[in-house]
């Protein structure tokens, strides 16, 4: 059986680099990647790439897949505000279900207090991030990509390729 992972992308302003880069070392690792976002559909990407979401957030049951990864991006850094995104963070913690996030994405992991007393890393570009993790009982690495038990956070386009090797490697 074929192993299936979901990654959340913004229906508008996804990182491109940081999909293409977690994707490709999903796939690489003999996964089927699904893409999933506010509403089924398309989506457009920070840089103009365009992506179909072939689920609904509210649609999203973990069960149907074996890990769950949500994807950075100006359009992201609203998710951790959205309900259903932290709901699936939250399932997927409860099942003990690799999860993973990179850039601005960690937000909605501390957001759903799945990474409470875990080390993260994010962009951090603005200095505004470590704090919101801070917030959250999270302990901010500054790492490019840091890995602590089922979780795996980046920090960015740059670490999207070994993010998503990383991703695909945790059991």
């Amino acid at each position: 059986m074929a192993k299936t992972a979901l990654l959340i992308i913004a229906q508008q302003g996804f990182q491109d680099i940081e999909l293409n880069g977690t994707r490709d070392g999903l796939t690489e690792a003999g996964f089927e990647v699904i893409l999933a976002s506010t509403k089924a559909g398309e989506c457009t990407g920070k840089y103009g790439a365009t992506e179909m979401a072939a689920v609904a957030l509210k649609d999203v049951n973990v069960k149907d897949y074996d890990r769950i990864g949500y994807i950075g991006g100006p359009g992201a850094a609203q998710l951790w505000q959205d309900a259903q995104a932290k709901r699936i963070a939250q399932d997927a913690a409860k099942a003990k279900m690799p999860l993973g996030a990179i850039c601005i994405a960690a937000k909605v992991l501390a957001a759903a207090e799945v990474l409470a007393g875990k080390k993260a890393t994010v962009w951090n570009g603005d200095g505004d991030q470590e704090g919101f993790l801070a917030l959250h009982d999270v302990h901010y690495t500054g790492d490019d990509v840091t890995v602590d038990g089922l979780f795996v956070t980046a920090n960015g386009p740059k670490a999207a390729v070994e993010f998503g090797q990383k991703f695909a490697a945790l059991r």
